[in-house]
């Protein structure tokens, strides 16, 4: 890793004249035994999906590598305030100001549609790394291959309603189906003008001090094509990182272990 710098926010001049509401965020810990000084982790969940998702496995998992672990449920998901209008920028606005309030400087994880998210949160936070899984980018490509998976669960989205993801799309064969249900039980919704946002996918300003990014995801998800997949790795110089027969959903899937022990190692060596 590159010498630590200290946290800082960069600020538009939108952000002094229109500042985002404030609303009361959840943020999940797990913390290692001994402080070895390395970078927290933040991870950011996806659409629909609260800082509970990360807390099932990958949080008590990175605490217990040494690495300080964080999860943020944005601003209407989870047990965040509600926010039936928030925006992609409000979503980033969550990030940037949780990022800015760690000890140290931190390494932004987002999953699916916050991954996003995480990508706008960069343009104002200066990470120490980012990781991209599974992510969810934006455009009408997204929306394609929703509808070829799930129809049903994709349709009111597109006219405001919420966006309903399946088994089959968010976990691998493997997981037993009593605990599939119970995660999709908890499942919430975005904002209807957050997901026209990301249809609409405009292009995320660059990141403040270009740091290292890994993508990673499986090419079996059927949430992210393999194309969509390749094209976000390649946008950071590389390609991406994969797990056959896992879904959309790697952190909840049965074989959760393998892509953040990947992150992990990634990080030791980054």
């Amino acid at each position: 890793m590159s010498t630590q710098r200290p946290p800082v926010r960069v600020l538009r001049a939108r952000e002094w004249s229109r500042p985002v509401p404030a609303a009361r965020r959840e943020v999940l810990s797990a913390l290692p035994e001994l402080d070895e000084g390395r970078p927290p982790l933040l991870f950011v969940p996806g659409f629909g999906h609260g800082a509970w998702a990360f807390a099932e496995h990958w949080l008590g998992h990175a605490a217990a590598r040494g690495f300080p672990a964080y999860a943020l449920s944005l601003r209407g998901h989870g047990e965040s305030a509600p926010a039936p209008e928030a925006t992609l920028r409000a979503y980033a606005h969550d990030v940037t100001q949780v990022a800015a309030g760690l000890p140290r400087q931190a390494v932004l994880v987002g999953h699916g549609a916050g991954a996003l998210v995480v990508t706008r949160a960069l343009a104002r936070y200066p990470a120490r790394a980012a990781v991209l899984v599974a992510p969810v980018l934006g455009g009408w490509a997204t929306l394609g291959a929703a509808l070829r998976h799930h129809p049903a669960g994709t349709l009111p989205a597109v006219f405001g309603g919420r966006l309903r993801l399946n088994r089959q799309q968010l976990f691998g064969r493997e997981l037993p189906d009593a605990q599939a249900r119970r995660y999709l039980s908890r499942l919430g919704r975005a904002s209807r003008r957050a997901q026209w946002q990301l249809l609409a996918h405009r292009e995320s300003e660059p990141a403040v001090g270009d740091p290292p990014t890994l993508v990673l995801g499986s090419p079996d998800d059927r949430v992210v094509p393999p194309a969509a997949l390749n094209r976000a790795a390649q946008r950071y110089g590389a390609a991406p990182l994969l797990f056959p027969g896992m879904g959309h959903d790697l952190m909840l899937d049965t074989r959760w272990q393998e892509p953040i022990d990947a992150i992990l190692d990634w990080l030791a060596r980054a």
